[in-house]
């Protein structure tokens, strides 16, 4: 088995950033993939790359980027082909965001992915024609669906290399599409890029030390007039008020500030965006975020007070989501 070519996978992006007066991006990425494919590299990399070579070549595939599941379609493939694709993508388990539909091969992630996209969608600005950057982008389901709402190219970021691989298999049938997730950090990213459009941040903030400052950094990516979309936990409370668990939340240890929605907007504005407003509040449920056949993990009712599901098992309040769209002056 060939190893991974991370050159060749990432070659038109570089050269596309190249082109379009990123030079310098380009060279600090091709800096950044080096280190992490062959100075520094994830001792499972070969066994997803293993996965990912099993699936089949399948030609005239199409794409349905309007349904709830990225719907791949063709009308080549054979029972083998489908068993070989089958094999591939559970060898790419646990898929967490989706869900995605291979050549009727449906794969029912934990979270439906799709319930976020169709909350925040309608308050968009229209994607036609821009340039997105899509920060903790998981498998790239949205970037997905940003491309299919007019977008002209997508980078998703997120240094989950599981996560790029899941994403390799859907761009394995669409070579050609302006998607491109990179395995990188939002601390890796230049200072002051201010090239994107639209930069959507959903799931992170509430994982950082400093909500401030990623705020800043997301301002950063945009250009002038640029639209933040931005999507966290948040807990009921006045201005001024901020939940910072003394441990874990919902047994994740990584969650350091819930903000209320009225402190969040503070945060924003002291962050320097304008017209920042509440889109839309909505609370987690275990229809939305559970184990299926393709993510056999622990998923949101093991983290729930199994005799009070409003809160965590920790005694927080439950999981509440809140979107927030605000721009750059």
């Amino acid at each position: 088995m060939t190893t991974f070519d991370w050159q060749r996978c990432f070659a038109p992006l570089l050269d596309n950033l190249s082109a379009t007066g990123l030079e310098d991006w380009a060279a600090r990425l091709r800096e950044q993939l080096t280190w992490r494919f062959e100075d520094n590299p994830h001792g499972d990399v070969q066994r997803w790359h293993k996965a990912l070579s099993r699936l089949p070549e399948l030609a005239n595939a199409t794409v349905d980027l309007q349904r709830s599941a990225i719907t791949l379609r063709t009308d080549t493939a054979d029972g083998h082909q489908a068993e070989t694709l089958e094999a591939g993508l559970r060898g790419l388990m646990p898929w967490r965001k989706g869900p995605f539909d291979f050549f009727g091969i449906h794969i029912d992630t934990e979270w439906r992915s799709d319930w976020k996209w169709d909350r925040v969608a309608p308050h968009l600005a229209d994607l036609e024609g821009r340039r997105v950057l899509d920060v903790g982008c998981g498998s790239g389901y949205h970037c997905w669906r940003m491309l299919g709402a007019g977008a002209r190219r997508v980078i998703g970021i997120d240094p989950g290399l599981l996560f790029l691989f899941q994403f390799l298999s859907v761009k394995r049938y669409l070579v050609d599409a302006p998607v491109d997730l990179l395995p990188i950090r939002m601390e890796d990213l230049p200072a002051k890029l201010e090239t994107f459009d639209t930069t959507f941040s959903m799931g992170v903030l509430y994982h950082r030390r400093s909500p401030i400052d990623h705020l800043l950094e997301l301002k950063d990516t945009l250009r002038r007039g640029g639209e933040l979309v931005l999507e966290t936990l948040v807990v009921d409370g006045p201005e001024g008020y901020s939940l910072m668990p003394e441990d874990r939340y919902g047994q994740m240890r990584n969650v350091w500030f819930l903000p209320s929605c009225d402190t969040l907007l503070r945060w924003l504005d002291r962050a320097g965006y304008r017209n920042a407003r509440v889109v839309d509040v909505t609370a987690t449920t275990t229809d939305e975020q559970r184990t299926t056949d393709w993510m056999r993990f622990q998923s949101l009712t093991d983290f729930l007070d199994p005799e009070d599901p409003s809160r965590t098992v920790e005694g927080y309040p439950g999981p509440k989501r809140a979107t927030v769209i605000a721009e750059k002056p």
